[in-house]
C-alpha cells in the first residue's frame, strides 16, 4: 500500500515524541486543557481509537502511555491504526463516528489531520521547531479549509476546533494549519 497522509503524520510525530523527557510531562501545551502528559496520551490513544472506529472493535480503556516508553507505545498504536486502515475494503466502508458517517478515505484524512496537529502542539509545547513536514501540512491545510464547518469551532474542550486565527506573515504551512485549527501561532 502507498504511504498515506496518516503514515507521514505519524512519522513526523515520532521525531517530536522522541524528544519528550519525563521533565516535560507537566508543561503546558497550546491546548489549554492539556499538559504534555495529556497530549501525549491523547494522540497515542487516539491512534488506537481511529483503528477501533475503522474495525468496529471496542474502544480501549484509558491508559497512561506517558508513564512508560512513549515512543514504543506510539509505534504500537501506529501499527494498530495502519492495520485497520489497510484492511481489505476499509477505504470504501462507511464508518460511523460520533459526529457523522464517513467513507474510510475521509476517516483516514481526519486521522492524519488529528495526528499531525497534535504533533505540532507537542513541538510547540517543547519549544521545538514547528515547521513539520511542510508538504503534508499544506495538503492538510487545503483539506481542512474545505471540510471544517464553523459548527465544529468553539471554546477549548467544548468543540473539536477553536476559532480560526490569522497566522503571522511568513508562517510556514504547519503554523498556518495550526492557526486555522484554532491555535495561536
Amino acid at each position: 500500500m502507498r504511504e498515506t497522509q496518516l503514515d507521514r503524520a505519524c512519522q513526523s510525530n515520532l521525531g517530536v515524541l522522541e524528544r519528550v523527557t519525563p521533565q516535560d510531562l507537566d508543561a503546558p501545551t497550546p491546548c489549554a486543557s492539556w499538559d504534555v502528559r495529556a497530549l501525549v496520551n491523547h494522540f497515542i490513544g487516539t491512534a488506537r481509537w481511529w483503528a477501533a472506529m475503522m474495525t468496529g472493535a471496542d474502544e480501549q480503556a484509558e491508559e497512561d502511555y506517558a508513564a512508560g516508553d512513549v515512543v514504543a507505545a506510539y509505534k504500537t498504536s501506529i501499527g494498530v491504526a495502519t492495520a485497520a486502515f489497510e484492511a481489505d475494503g476499509a477505504m470504501e466502508k462507511i464508518i460511523p463516528l460520533p459526529f457523522g458517517e464517513f467513507p474510510g478515505t475521509v476517516v483516514l484524512s481526519m486521522a492524519a489531520l488529528d495526528q499531525f496537529t497534535h504533533g505540532w502542539d507537542l513541538a510547540r509545547a517543547l519549544g521545538l521547531p514547528t515547521d513539520l513536514d511542510p508538504a503534508l501540512a499544506g495538503e492538510l491545510l487545503n483539506q481542512a479549509r474545505q471540510t471544517i464547518p464553523d459548527a465544529f469551532r468553539g471554546p477549548d474542550g467544548q468543540a473539536p476546533f477553536g476559532p480560526a486565527f490569522e497566522a503571522p506573515a511568513g508562517a510556514g504551512p504547519a503554523d498556518q494549519l495550526a492557526a486555522f485549527l484554532g491555535r495561536r501561532v
